[in-house]
């Protein structure tokens, strides 16, 4: 990390969102405002972004969204985060309205229909290492492929302000294999969370050793006839799912959104913030915003 050049931070919006929403939705606190609209998880959003921004003092911030279910990886397999419900009633009113909140403090929404926010983190972070270190604030462990020396990951523990933060090299230390090879991994895993299945009968334990030993997931079929003739028989097998996986797996870093820089500079107008929050009647509006040297007057 260049310790001259501006800190980005990239927000995975969606994963704050959710986060937030199910924490309070358990037990049923869903802070339904005079108009009838739920904003916990709207208000639990804006915790963890100032919780995340006053720990990390970036000078830079942009979120990133999810567009909608359908995307390029859904017509590559229909299947693909087929195992999710629909979204709780309660919560289908706080997608736009947590993006007006962000729109409010002066940071930039980023998403495009048929991606997902990760393939748009993984743009901007690509097209912004040269001008910033970038970090990526996620719960979700596929974004650690896009690690690399100008890219680190805050991955969102339980509650607030709890962060595990991961550099290529602490990557390494704890799986053994470089950040790119996370998508060959999940790849011969699969992936339950998104619904695919990747080799059957191949785990993670498996799954390393054979990428400590051949690279690739090409390299692995290139060299099928030296492996052991149960691995062989099982990538075989699923052989074209194994392929397929990989690309489910793979974040598109060239997906067409941008991001200015100087747009993404973190300065909040305090009194437009607060009328948009004390417009959702977010109880503790003024508290919400405790970063002052990120606010104009």
């Amino acid at each position: 990390m260049n310790k001259h050049q501006p800190s980005f931070l990239l927000v995975d919006g969606m994963a704050l969102l959710f986060r937030a929403f199910y924490a309070t939705a358990v037990t049923g606190q869903y802070m339904i405002n005079s108009k009838g609209i739920p904003t916990n998880g709207i208000y639990g959003f804006i915790k963890h972004l100032f919780t995340a921004v006053s720990t990390f003092k970036p000078s830079h911030v942009a979120v990133c969204w999810d567009m909608g279910s359908k995307t390029f990886r859904t017509e590559l397999f229909p299947d693909y985060k087929g195992n999710r419900g629909e979204a709780p009633v309660e919560l289908i009113p706080q997608f736009d309205l947590v993006k007006e909140v962000v729109a409010s403090f002066d940071i930039p929404n980023i998403g495009l229909v048929g991606f997902e926010a990760d393939d748009c983190i993984g743009t901007i972070a690509n097209q912004m290492k040269s001008l910033a270190n970038v970090s990526i604030l996620t719960g979700d462990q596929d974004i650690l492929q896009l690690l690399d020396e100008q890219i680190s990951v805050i991955l969102l523990k339980k509650g607030y302000g709890n962060y595990l933060v991961h550099t290529p090299q602490t990557f390494f230390e704890e799986k053994g294999i470089t950040p790119r090879q996370m998508i060959d991994l999940k790849a011969l895993m699969g992936d339950p969370s998104d619904n695919y299945p990747g080799v059957k009968g191949i785990g993670e334990k498996t799954a390393l050793k054979l990428l400590k030993e051949y690279n690739h997931v090409e390299d692995i079929i290139a060299n099928l006839d030296s492996l052991s003739n149960s691995h062989r028989t099982k990538i075989e097998q699923d052989l074209e799912m194994l392929r397929l996986s990989r690309m489910l797996a793979e974040i598109k870093c060239d997906v067409p959104v941008n991001c200015n820089l100087e747009e993404a500079g973190l300065k909040i107008e305090k009194d437009k913030a607060l009328k948009k929050l004390m417009e959702l009647e977010l109880r503790g509006a003024k508290n919400l915003l405790p970063i002052e040297e990120a606010i104009i007057s």
